[in-house]
Formats: C-alpha cells, sequence, structure tokens
C-alpha cells in the first residue's frame, strides 16, 4: 500500500464493537489504545479481526492539546 499521508500508526486490532452501522475498532499501537470509528461495511471489506494486524491513517487540519493547569 502507498499512501501520501504521513500520520500513519502500526497497531494491533485489540476489540471490534459493532453497532447497527457503526463499529468501534480499538488498536493498540505500542501500548496506547487508539479508537476508530467506522462502518460495519468497512470492517467486513478490510476483514479486520480481533489480533489483526493494521495501520491508522490520520488526517486531520487540527490537534487541540489541553492541561489541567
Amino acid at each position: 500500500m502507498k499512501i501520501s499521508a504521513r500520520n500513519q500508526l502500526s497497531g494491533t486490532v485489540s476489540s471490534i464493537r459493532r453497532g447497527e452501522a457503526i463499529a468501534n475498532v480499538e488498536v493498540d499501537v505500542a501500548g496506547q489504545r487508539l479508537v476508530a470509528s467506522i462502518t460495519v461495511e468497512a470492517v467486513d471489506d478490510l476483514g479486520l479481526t480481533e489480533g489483526g494486524e493494521v495501520t491508522a491513517v490520520i488526517k486531520a487540519s487540527d490537534v487541540m492539546l489541553a492541561t489541567s493547569g
């Protein structure tokens, strides 16, 4: 797979929680939890399963940071 996006994180699917139309796919990225909300159809099309290896491609125009202080 070739893609121009530079924000790519490789990880392992920890869990898949299917809803009516949307699934929450939890990915372990070097010990950090990342959750992607994608369509149930995309889960099936990609053949996603728990324990499978994936690459999260992140495209965002803004990243916000907050502190408690």
